[in-house]
């Protein structure tokens, strides 16, 4: 199987779930029933042969990036490796992967590990095991951010910084994680396929690997240094009415504020529309539940000031935000309410997951670069 890879320089998103012609002409993406990729311009039952593929649809400008790979479907993809996002279709290349434990609700499948009990009051009382699935620490290509700023942030790591400011968070821009079948793999000749500032103070450009671009030392001190506050390790996901939610909570680090300790989680969560109709998110609620005892309760109109609109042809939305308890350990859920068409409301369940301290081991004076502050 071999396939083209193709990029419209004004960049709109990928569509996993349609045959999409914007980005990969005749490509059908319907991988998440079958992973395999079809091209009516090329042979794709013949697995030697890989041909470019430009074209202007609707009138944008495409230009060629690289050459499509045969996806995965086992093992893991290697640091150095291009790929496509499925979903947001910017350009990006693996880092490192990461091993989490996948809770599924819409799913049971064969147990690896326990959930934690889930706290009082939280929907859904089934025990949901945890799976082992593959994601990836990756670098976006910042020609792409502008492009996908709409659908999806770009700073998805945040930390803590280690000074006496405790109220301070900083970004690191163009960090992402990306789930092993959202990897549409690439290669390309270029030496430098990626632009990002961190791209050549991590990788360097070797002809005789596969993929050529090997991690320098850089990379792996960096990831052994930061490790803490970078490691991804549950995965929660929940599907209500054809809106998958999908939660990745992050342990950030404890600072004492006021002769106490506050504890400090990110949290990633992307929201899908696996259904045809056309649905605006409109109303967040959250429950916050502290092993202090104190449960409180968050509503607000939208996500981060935004009120996605999720359609078949943009159908995911994906941010970050924070939350701290002084407590070392909690649990968050809730509900996303979301409006139909015809003016219409539904409630979209947010799946519990925990919040859980460890040592705390926030970053201290080896980040290379570029961050910004939050505060």
């Amino acid at each position: 199987m071999a396939a083209c890879v193709i990029r419209r320089t004004l960049l709109s998103t990928f569509n996993k779930y349609n045959s999409v012609s914007r980005v990969l002409q005749h490509v059908s993406l319907n991988s998440r029933h079958n992973p395999s990729v079809s091209c009516s311009s090329c042979d794709l039952f013949n697995v030697q042969q890989k041909r470019f593929m430009s074209s202007r649809p609707e009138g944008k400008v495409l230009e060629t990036v690289g050459v499509f790979e045969v996806p995965k479907q086992q093992g893991k993809y290697e640091t150095g490796q291009l790929f496509l996002h499925s979903v947001f279709g910017y350009r990006g290349i693996v880092l490192f992967p990461w091993h989490a434990r996948l809770y599924d609700r819409d799913v049971s499948p064969p147990a690896v590990e326990s959930k934690p009990a889930e706290p009082p009051g939280a929907h859904g009382s089934k025990e949901v095991k945890g799976k082992t699935h593959t994601y990836y620490q990756v670098l976006i290509d910042t020609r792409d951010c502008p492009h996908i700023s709409q659908r999806s942030q770009t700073e998805a790591v945040t930390f803590l910084a280690n000074h006496d400011d405790s109220r301070a968070l900083y970004a690191i821009p163009g960090l992402d994680y990306v789930s092993h079948e959202d990897i549409l793999p690439y290669n390309s000749t270029d030496q430098v396929p990626i632009q990002h500032e961190l791209f050549e103070r991590f990788l360097q450009f070797k002809a005789s690997k596969v993929p050529p671009f090997v991690p320098r030392d850089t990379l792996q001190a960096w990831q052994e240094k930061n490790h803490p506050w970078l490691e991804l390790s549950d995965v929660h996901r929940e599907t209500t009415e054809n809106i998958r939610v999908t939660v990745i909570p992050f342990y950030m680090g404890m600072r004492e504020a006021q002769n106490s300790n506050v504890y400090w989680w990110r949290y990633c969560i992307r929201l899908e529309n696996m259904g045809e109709e056309v649905v605006q998110l409109r109303e967040r609620h959250w429950r916050i539940f502290s092993l202090s005892g104190t449960l409180e309760t968050v509503r607000g109109r939208g996500v981060v000031g935004r009120e996605p609109v999720l359609s078949k042809e943009q159908p995911a939305f994906q941010y970050s935000s924070h939350v701290s308890l002084q407590a070392p350990s909690g649990h968050m859920w809730g509900s996303y309410r979301l409006e139909r068409p015809n003016g219409t409301f539904f409630d979209v369940r947010i799946p519990p997951f925990s919040l859980e301290s460890k040592k705390d081991d926030t970053p201290n004076g080896f980040l290379p670069g570029p961050f910004t502050s939050l505060a």
